[in-house]
């Protein structure tokens, strides 16, 4: 059995287990994903976009100063976040990390 992301305008909207055979039979498209990120990039989620031209799955993008890294497909911030030991946030207003 394989995970299968439901596609409708770029966009997940379910996520299911099932055999290739099962998957042939319904109605729109689908699109295998996988736990391992063996295949796609990322596993789907549903409100995840799929992306045909790179043929990849990743979230919706979080900030709107975050950028798209094009080898991971994941969103990153514009800095990177301090590994201190300490707990941060985002905070757009500013576009750093905030202690919390």
């Amino acid at each position: 059995m394989s995970h299968f992301a439901k596609v409708e305008s770029g966009i997940v909207t379910e996520v299911i287990v099932a055999e290739q055979e099962y998957i042939n039979t319904l109605r729109g498209t689908w699109i295998q994903t996988s736990y391992n990120s063996n295949i796609r990039k990322n596993f789907a989620g549903v409100g995840h976009i799929y992306d045909s031209e790179k043929d990849v799955f990743y979230a919706q993008k979080p900030y709107p100063s975050w950028i798209l890294n094009n080898t991971t497909c994941k969103w990153e911030a514009p800095s990177k976040q301090p590994s201190d030991g300490k707990v941060y946030e985002w905070d757009e207003d500013t576009t750093k990390w905030k202690e919390i």
